[in-house]
């Protein structure tokens, strides 16, 4: 949903019980593998948000299916659509209208194709290799659904009787979940996408308005269908109480705004670390970015709220930080320098890929090494100038990747202590990737926005 208009919830809640940690008998490759209680497969994944409208001229899946290969090459893992529904016209915004104005939750929308080539989008991905999540929007309905003339107690009247719509979201109409058919028939119609196309997931918008007893029982039901993914828009820990894989990381993305505007310190993202570890379960997962939807239609980013060379080393920290699964939004990887709009025809200008190249390095470090899986144990690192450098491991078994940020507009040494440079050990058995440094050392010279990493 439209950031600009709805600010995440945050729910300080530490949940002491969690899921049990186990892994099932073949993790690695299974999709009916789980880990931490989260599917296998994207311990070590990433997911990559699709705007079908803008991705192409003609703005439809057969067109979106041309640049699969190019995407599997980049190493992209899971492709989530942002909503594939019609669209409301009543009260509509704009020409094309919000994505998340839906008007049928079991249709889709006529400008992207028809079902079947919705299918036999979902088919080439899946023969491609990739996972499929789909936007859900549980909490309101666009303001035409055929709902409000079937069913009028499915939603959330005012004094005077009629249908609420929230925020300034004029175009939608607040489900009222207190209705036991109206929770039943949501979860019916969810049920319908995993059956009849085979979808990997959710994406649950504004995942806050529906109530804990709805998702608890809707996850359930889904995840005992399929060994689905769900991700919640939110960074709400009850979320995670109602067995949610994933959460949005908005304390991680507003911090890095803050350290790439030179407004605090490198080390001020430890205290959003320390934040996130007393308020989630220790197996919940984080979905890190530096743009999606929102942001960049509303917020301006990352054009504006990383620009240039400042992205690079906050890419790198959202591929491979704790619980992370990591965000790429259509266009970064051209990159897109323009608020792309969000009820108007603005099609992507592909041409350059300019940071495709990083994208790819760093999507295929973690799909390749288990140390930058999600649940892989992680150790921050003090340097001589943690004012600027921002530096950690991760590590699995015998598998380690270094990781040293120069989060600063000048250039920055960084000299690691004899003690964390022995617990990594043997300095031929690590390889680079193309940043600053080439070599395990203790002194590391990194320039403006600079970055490092190392793996073995």
């Amino acid at each position: 949903m439209s950031f600009k208009h709805c600010l995440p919830v945050l729910v300080l809640l530490a949940f002491t019980a969690c899921k049990t940690n186990t892994t099932t008998t073949n993790p690695a490759t299974g999709d009916t593998a789980a880990i931490d209680g989260h599917p296998a497969w994207i311990m070590q994944g990433n997911i990559y948000e699709v705007n079908t409208r803008q991705y192409t001229a003609e703005g439809t899946f057969k067109a979106f299916a041309q640049h699969l290969d190019r995407l599997k090459d980049m190493g992209v893992q899971t492709l989530w659509f942002m909503p594939i529904n019609p669209i409301s016209k009543t009260d509509r915004k704009g020409t094309l209208g919000s994505y998340y104005a839906v008007s049928d939750y079991t249709a889709v929308n006529p400008e992207y194709g028809t079902m079947d080539d919705w299918k036999a989008l979902v088919k080439q991905a899946h023969d491609k290799g990739f996972k499929v999540i789909i936007d859900w929007v549980p909490n309101h309905t666009g303001a035409d659904h055929y709902w409000l003339r079937k069913h009028p107690d499915f939603y959330v009247k005012d004094s005077s009787g009629k249908p609420v719509s929230q925020f300034d979201w004029t175009d939608t109409r607040k489900l009222n979940f207190n209705n036991a058919e109206l929770r039943d028939t949501m979860i019916s119609q969810m049920k319908f996408w995993v059956t009849e196309t085979g979808i990997d997931g959710f994406r649950c918008d504004y995942a806050v308005g529906p109530n804990l007893a709805f998702w608890k029982d809707c996850v359930a039901q889904l995840k005992g269908m399929k060994n689905l993914f769900m991700l919640a828009e939110t960074d709400s820990a009850w979320l995670h109480h109602a067995s949610f894989d994933a959460t949005y990381g908005w304390p991680e993305f507003n911090m890095m705004k803050k350290i790439a505007a030179g407004q605090r310190k490198a080390s001020a993202f430890d205290s959003v670390l320390r934040f996130t570890d007393s308020t989630l379960p220790a197996n919940a997962l984080r979905l890190l970015f530096t743009s999606n939807h929102d942001e960049n239609s509303w917020n301006k980013a990352d054009f504006q709220t990383m620009p240039g060379e400042s992205h690079t080393p906050f890419a790198v920290l959202t591929q491979t930080m704790k619980r992370s699964i990591p965000l790429i939004y259509s266009g970064q990887e051209e990159p897109v320098l323009r608020a792309i709009p969000f009820f108007e025809k603005d099609t992507i200008r592909w041409s350059k890929f300019e940071r495709a190249p990083l994208y790819k390095q760093l999507l295929h470090l973690r799909n390749t090494n288990p140390a930058l899986a999600a649940n892989a144990a992680f150790s921050k690192l003090q340097t001589n100038n943690d004012d600027h450098i921002y530096a950690f491991y991760r590590r699995s078994g015998e598998h380690t990747v270094l990781v040293i940020l120069n989060l600063s507009n000048s250039p920055q040494t960084a000299t690691l202590n004899a003690q964390d440079l022995s617990v990594l050990g043997d300095a031929k058995a690590y390889t680079s990737l193309n940043g600053d440094a080439t070599v395990l050392s203790q002194t590391f010279n990194l320039k403006p926005w600079g970055w490092t990493v190392l793996s073995k």
